[in-house]
């Protein structure tokens, strides 16, 4: 919505909480990965997919670290992130355990808004939270679409240089597209087992040589499915991305090459959070006009042909 970035106050203003958050759970995976699980209800009852939250590590650390929401559920009142321990905020949290209660701040910014009914998600490395999120909430939202033709489908791509932090198994959901055939990559036939069970077709790629994954990066994963799609496909695909800086910017150069649109959520270091302190800003183009926004509340979701107008 290109109105709320133009100095409009952000829709989130109204609904962002400050919450004390009791652990539930936190379970650790391999390469220092985290997904912790918390119980906030008031972020929970408003969070969107491309969302995040700001979130104080340890009582030694005054400044918070912003962590993409991997689920939100509304119904228990909980919200879970999943994140790589790094630095001393990270590493802090991912010594926190269940019972003990950390200050959340959130839910912060603005997220993917779907259009059309064949929704390409692509997510990389501590982008496939948003990615996640937005899948699931795609499809528990399928029965009750106000989409113009109907509910969406969404297809997840996700990639990762390091093992993928949750249970994968071999799909049985067909991708047309891929299926058996053998294309660069080799055949993908690994899927979230997550996404598997809600009927939520997904594949998986990484240059590491594991089983099952398509051989190289998300992107030459989603350009070999891209190949494969009819020109009255491209009519109902769009294409949603989060992750390092070149995966955002081979994304936005698929939509460019088919025509597609695209949101992109980005990552940047912040120190408030909140837009106050300004530290989180990128240089966009909208409208034609160059611009600097800040990814914390103006984002961090943009539409990809503002954040790269010259592809």
């Amino acid at each position: 919505d290109p109105s709320r970035q133009r100095g409009n106050h952000p829709p989130q203003r109204g609904t962002l909480h400050l919450e004390e958050a009791r652990i539930l759970r936190q379970e650790a995976y391999a390469e220092a990965q985290f997904i912790m699980e918390l119980e906030a209800p008031r972020i929970a009852a408003t969070a969107q997919p491309g969302g995040f939250v700001h979130i104080r590590c340890a009582d030694a650390l005054p400044l918070r670290r912003p962590l993409s929401l991997l689920d939100a559920d509304p119904s228990t009142g909980t919200i879970k992130v999943l994140y790589k321990a790094l630095g001393a905020g990270t590493s802090a949290l991912s010594k926190q355990v269940p019972g003990n209660v950390l200050s959340v701040l959130g839910p912060i910014g603005n997220g993917f808004t779907p259009t059309r009914r064949q929704p390409l998600l692509i997510g990389g490395g501590v982008g496939i939270p948003p990615i996640v999120f937005l899948a699931e909430r795609m499809h528990a939202q399928s029965n009750q679409s106000s989409l113009p033709n109907g509910a969406s489908r969404p297809l997840v791509f996700m990639g990762s240089e390091v093992p993928f932090p949750f249970a994968c198994e071999a799909s049985r959901l067909d991708v047309a597209g891929l299926g058996d055939a053998a294309f660069e990559g080799g055949r993908a036939s690994q899927a979230m087992a997550q996404l598997e069970s809600k009927g939520i077709a997904s594949r998986l790629a990484s240059t590491q040589g594991y089983d099952g994954v398509f051989n190289g990066f998300v992107t030459d994963l989603a350009r070999a499915w891209l190949s494969e799609q009819s020109p009255a496909d491209f009519s109902e695909i769009e294409i949603f991305a989060c992750g390092p800086e070149p995966m955002l910017r081979a994304a936005a150069t698929l939509a460019a090459e088919h025509q597609l649109p695209a949101q992109l959520c980005l990552e940047e270091f912040m120190a408030c959070g909140v837009g106050g302190c300004a530290g989180c800003t990128v240089l966009v183009t909208i409208d034609g006009a160059p611009q600097m926004k800040r990814v914390c509340v103006d984002g961090p979701v943009f539409d990809a042909t503002a954040v790269y107008p010259q592809l």
